[in-house]
């Protein structure tokens, strides 16, 4: 019985040894001990306050259930119902168009006008600092106070739109109330409000250019125009192509700034992105089941753009 004993002991020992001898070559920099010490926590954290609560959301999206009792005896089972509803209900087909309106906006008005300040002062210089200050300092506002900022302005009988109304002896006009210009009005102020965060990464990348290249180009009679498209822009895709990410996505997340300009969707549900439609018919209205269904749709339109974009044109920045 000994010898067996003293036989286990030997085995368990090699394994012991060879289990360290792994680590210790492969544990280089002490990486795969930071590894294990920091990943596990992360893990857990992001299990429960993110997978969890996801899955959930799907499992709620096929219930009629107000959020304020157990699933199990309030919660009724209806299992499409819900999305059908929400694909057929012409309030969020107009949701979905004015997200649709954000992303145009920002991909051919923000992003355009960002660039062109971008190259004008991304040089380094005091006044070029002050103008980035200037420009980046809408971006620094919270969204909500940004929101109550531009609901003062609009107001058709104390803002600035009083004011130009009165200067010129025009009625007073409220675009916030108005179903035509609500949506539109939201749109200048997002215009106003990012477009300095994306002008910033232009200017990250442009600052990245080799001086020498541009000095380069200029000595061989390039013009600016030249040196722009065919040097400046080339280099900087990768900068550009993260912009255009940002700026789709946020589009499709877009709801803080939009609560405070107009309440319940605006005129007629008219102003309604698809976060506010969310939050309107599926938190205000307590029809968590319904609300958890926009969620998904909301979750799987994001999954897939973003799936795509990386796959196919994020990739190109390594390639």
């Amino acid at each position: 019985m000994k010898s067996v004993d003293i036989a286990l002991e030997a085995q368990r020992t090699s394994r012991l040894s060879a289990v360290k001898d792994w680590l210790y070559r492969h544990n280089t920099g002490g990486r795969l001990s930071t590894l294990l010490l920091f990943i596990p926590p992360a893990l857990m954290v992001f299990t429960l306050l993110v997978i969890l609560p996801i899955a959930e959301s799907g499992v709620y999206s096929f219930y009629r259930w107000n959020g304020f009792t157990a699933l199990s005896d309030s919660g009724r089972w209806v299992g499409w119902r819900n999305f059908q509803f929400i694909l057929q209900d012409p309030v969020f087909h107009q949701a979905v168009w004015n997200t649709a309106k954000i992303v145009l906006i920002s991909l051919l008005i923000q992003l355009p006008l960002a660039m062109m300040l971008a190259l004008s002062i991304a040089s380094k210089g005091s006044l070029n600092t002050l103008f980035r200050l200037v420009y980046f300092l809408p971006f620094i506002l919270a969204d909500v106070v940004a929101g109550l900022i531009w609901r003062f302005i609009y107001d058709g009988n104390f803002g600035l739109v009083a004011a130009f109304t009165q200067l010129f002896g025009m009625e007073s006009f409220y675009p916030l109330a108005d179903r035509d210009w609500a949506f539109n009005a939201i749109l200048v102020v997002v215009v106003w409000k990012y477009f300095g965060y994306h002008m910033m990464i232009y200017i990250a990348g442009l600052q990245s250019v080799p001086n020498d290249l541009v000095e380069a180009a200029r000595l061989d009679g390039a013009s600016r125009l030249q040196i722009i498209f065919r040097i400046k822009l080339p280099l900087i895709m990768p900068a550009i192509r993260l912009s255009i990410f940002f700026s789709v996505i946020g589009a499709l997340q877009f709801f803080e700034m939009a609560m405070p300009l107009v309440t319940s969707g605006g005129p007629s549900g008219s102003a309604h992105t698809i976060v506010t439609y969310l939050y309107e018919f599926g938190i205000v209205r307590s029809r968590i089941g319904f609300g958890s269904a926009v969620a998904v749709l909301l979750f799987v339109m994001c999954a897939i753009f973003a799936f795509i974009y990386q796959r196919f044109v994020m990739a190109r920045n390594t390639a």
